[in-house]
């Protein structure tokens, strides 16, 4: 669900991006030294010898650009010992590689230091992250779980989607919601929606009520023209699932007869702006059995285009990846909403997927792993 964590970075090895990258300066430097070999021009081409150095600061520390620019200048001083040219056209010939290699050493450990402070900046950001959208685990109470998410500024790590699920004395609850608008501000908004509603879904027997005291904190804290969009669900009892849709995009609720998006009975206006009137938020009840699963989302996944501009037709693609297991339902979901885009997501986009499993399979599995 989360990027991996950065590994150490050691500035004298080469990056990890692939093995033929770092080798490229010696290749050059080889290639280099045939030409010099098979033709007869051979000391015209020792200037050359100064692109390895100059591409190993691309992927080398210091250390592993000088190494690269002493084995340029080597070469080039043993091919100028097979020529006739006196001493000093071969120095000057061999100043070039000398200077490149001095200069992409100094440029090495500018992008070192760079890479440090972008290094410090994500760990940063991968905490608060972590923080923030606190890690959903597989299985929470009765059901199995998944989540997705992914931030339009990947540097960043985190974004103005929010999601949380847990168990409260009153059941099974969750929110997916959309901050408008980008960058900290709208982090911030959600780290107020995220603190308020796990406080309020421990303390309020009725859903709307969670709704409410997120209203209110909102309508304290927020700038007139900023808002949430949000479902927020729960599970009080046995196959009956609550839904309260603060003008956010309609879950979808997978059962046996197909996949359906359960849109409001009674749209109500996003969060932060109940003051300016409109529909009160309702509370809407849908049956929820054993095999059923609901997804809800963002506006980042429906609204992806392609390079034709065509929206991802969500209600259409997940009939081809739902599946028992949530997690490879969403990461087959999810590859294929970035094969739509290109590869990268413009907006911030999270899905969670919560599943009710069958009980008998359930126990069968559990007798398995017991045998």
């Amino acid at each position: 669900m989360f990027p991996a964590r950065l590994r150490p970075y050691d500035p004298d090895q080469p990056d990890s991006d692939g093995l033929i990258a770092p080798a490229v300066p010696v290749i050059i430097i080889c290639g280099v030294a045939l030409l010099a070999l098979v033709t007869s021009e051979g000391l015209a081409w020792l200037p050359l010898l100064a692109v390895g150095p100059a591409l190993a600061a691309a992927h080398y520390g210091p250390h592993g650009v000088i190494r690269i620019g002493v084995l340029a200048v080597a070469v080039g001083a043993l091919l100028g010992t097979q020529g006739d040219e006196p001493v000093r056209t071969q120095a000057i010939m061999l100043a070039t590689p000398a200077a490149v290699a001095l200069a992409s050493c100094g440029a090495s450990a500018l992008r070192r230091r760079r890479e440090q402070v972008l290094a410090a900046v994500r760990s940063v950001a991968e905490a608060a992250q972590n923080a923030l959208l606190t890690p959903v685990p597989a299985r929470v109470g009765q059901f199995q779980v998944a989540v997705r998410y992914s931030a339009a500024a990947a540097e960043a790590r985190v974004g103005g989607d929010l999601y949380a699920l847990l168990p409260t004395p009153h059941g099974v609850r969750l929110i997916v919601g959309d901050v408008r608008g980008k960058g900290l501000p709208a982090v911030s908004t959600a780290a107020l929606v995220l603190g308020v509603f796990r406080e309020a879904a421990y303390d309020e027997p009725n859903l709307l009520d969670v709704v409410a005291r997120i209203e209110r904190s909102l309508s304290r804290n927020l700038a007139p023209d900023d808002f949430v969009t949000a479902v927020v669900a729960g599970y009080p009892s046995e196959g009956r699932m609550e839904l309260v849709n603060c003008g956010h995009a309609p879950p979808l609720l997978v059962g046996e007869t197909g996949i359906i998006a359960v849109e409001p009975t009674r749209p109500a206006p996003p969060l932060g702006l109940a003051s300016l009137g409109g529909e009160l938020p309702s509370l809407q009840v849908v049956p929820f059995a054993e095999g059923d699963q609901l997804l809800l989302y963002t506006d980042g996944v429906i609204e992806a285009r392609d390079r034709g501009r065509e929206y991802f037709p969500l209600l259409e693609r997940v009939p081809r990846h739902i599946c028992d297991e949530p997690s490879r339902t969403l990461a087959s979901l999810h590859d294929e909403l970035l094969s739509h885009v290109g590869g990268r997501l413009h907006d911030d986009a999270a899905l969670l997927l919560l599943r009710k499993p069958v009980l008998g399979a359930l126990r069968r599995a559990v007798d398995v792993s017991s045998a």
